[in-house]
């Protein structure tokens, strides 16, 4: 499993509220989607999300993870704007 795009998918499975949403969003397949988060709660040994056939929630430490995924992705699209700024000046 990619932990980064498994994140990744995590917040947009939050964001939008719903798997499909999120597979939409995404451009990939809902198995995907639900596959990365199956396996990204397996690794952390903890339920991120309450899901029901209609609706899905968002668990207390589901809400400290997705957090805390916000922080790093935008780390990680600072780090990558710094340089492409970096490389684009003379």
């Amino acid at each position: 499993m990619n932990k980064f795009q498994a994140m990744e998918v995590f917040v947009q499975v939050v964001d939008t509220g719903g798997f499909n949403r999120a597979a939409e969003n995404m451009k990939l397949p809902k198995a995907t989607v639900t596959t990365l988060i199956q396996s990204l709660e397996t690794s952390l040994s903890v339920k991120l999300l309450n899901r029901t056939t209609r609706h899905v929630s968002v668990t207390a430490d589901g809400s400290a993870y997705y957090e805390r995924c916000l922080r790093i992705l935008a780390d990680v699209r600072d780090a990558e704007d710094a340089l492409t700024h970096t490389r684009l000046s003379p």
